[in-house]
């Protein structure tokens, strides 16, 4: 490369700094707006072919996808912010800096890269988080509804397993409150209304985007995995080829714990911080829901109840098993299946036994 950017991103501007190979500074310039023109005079005015690198910090795609229209950029990198201690420690820290720290790591091949999908899957990404975002709004809401309701006193209710199926909403929408408390349960209930729908709506075309596609067919062969957590899975996942051994994709996903091993003593702590939050979540609400209908999976947590671990705890130890099994899955494209093969067979699917994936 004949010169190496390092550009300090922000919602209105941004700060780049350039260097050559020998680490001379080449230029340095502030992008007002954040204008495609700009970035373009900018690395116009340096000898190209060109290496960037950003840090994926808020809203990073809509930097990453201009720079992807500048010519002679041949090198994108996407940077962890959490892990380029140089800057994430720096005692004096301005946006000249740490472009200039980003550029500086760039030339020494230092830079702990993150993974950039493809535009086609982030926006799938983003149609899944934001239905996963108003599935939560709608749980504040039903906690909303039933603080409203538990205020009240001698207030009949069906004995229903569902307080928001059709004969708890009824009985809501039919229940004599005072006048003060009577609208606030109708404005809760229409809004739990207006976020039912569009939950739905999204659902369907998630349902309709991921038919097609064998990767998460083969993912709801898993038990405890569907349409929408199937969908997570593969979007947040990418390609399985990214993770070297089911280690790496638990490690991605934040299902073991942090280690500290010094002195010949090892202690493990709390789950790994940085992670993708999305694909724990996905995983352990598979295992909840897999203990419930899996042979497998339910003598397997309940292994782990019976060694004292508590539920939080031995329905993680669930998931990790789960993702371990689902890189094994994707690794060897073949769907999950609990029955062992018959001897000198060939097997279509993965045979899972309680003796396996250890």
């Amino acid at each position: 490369m004949s010169s190496y950017t390092g550009i300090d991103w922000h919602k209105q501007y941004s700060v780049c700094y350039s260097v050559n190979e020998q680490g001379s500074r080449l230029g340095e310039g502030r992008i007002n707006g954040n204008d495609l023109a700009d970035f373009q005079a900018y690395f116009a005015r340096l000898p190209g072919p060109h290496a960037v690198v950003h840090e994926a910090c808020w809203n990073w795609a809509k930097l990453h996808e201009l720079l992807e229209q500048v010519p002679d950029i041949t090198r994108l990198v996407l940077s962890h912010p959490y892990k380029t201690r140089l800057i994430a420690e720096a005692q004096i820290k301005t946006d000249r800096l740490d472009a200039k720290a980003l550029a500086t790591l760039l030339r020494g091949n230092l830079i702990a890269a993150v993974h950039v999908p493809g535009r086609a899957l982030r926006q799938r990404k983003h149609v899944l988080r934001e239905r996963l975002q108003r599935a939560q709004l709608r749980t504040m809401v039903r906690n909303r509804i039933h603080h409203t309701v538990d205020r009240q006193h001698d207030l009949p209710l069906p004995q229903c397993r569902d307080l928001f199926g059709r004969q708890g909403l009824a009985a809501l929408k039919d229940a004599k409150l005072p006048d003060e408390e009577r609208q606030i349960l109708d404005d809760e209930l229409a809004l739990h209304t207006l976020l039912q729908t569009q939950i739905h709506a999204t659902e369907q075309r998630i349902a309709a985007d991921h038919e097609q596609q064998p990767t998460v067919q083969r993912l709801q062969s898993m038990p405890g995995v569907g349409k929408i957590l199937g969908a997570v899975i593969a979007a947040e996942i990418d390609t399985v080829t990214r993770f070297i051994s089911a280690d790496k994709l638990c490690a991605y996903a934040g299902l073991v714990p942090t280690t500290h091993a010094s002195g010949g003593k090892i202690r493990h702590g709390k789950l790994l911080p940085f992670c993708n939050k999305h694909l724990r979540w996905a995983f352990v609400e598979a295992a909840w829901v897999a203990v419930g209908c899996s042979p497998y999976f339910g003598a397997y947590y309940h292994r782990q109840r019976a060694r004292g671990k508590p539920a939080n705890t031995a329905i993680m130890i669930t998931a990790r098993r789960m993702c371990r099994i689902v890189w094994s899955m994707l690794k060897e494209e073949c769907d999950f299946c609990p029955a062992v093969p018959a001897q000198n067979q060939r097997p279509r699917s993965l045979a899972i036994t309680t003796e396996g994936h250890r």
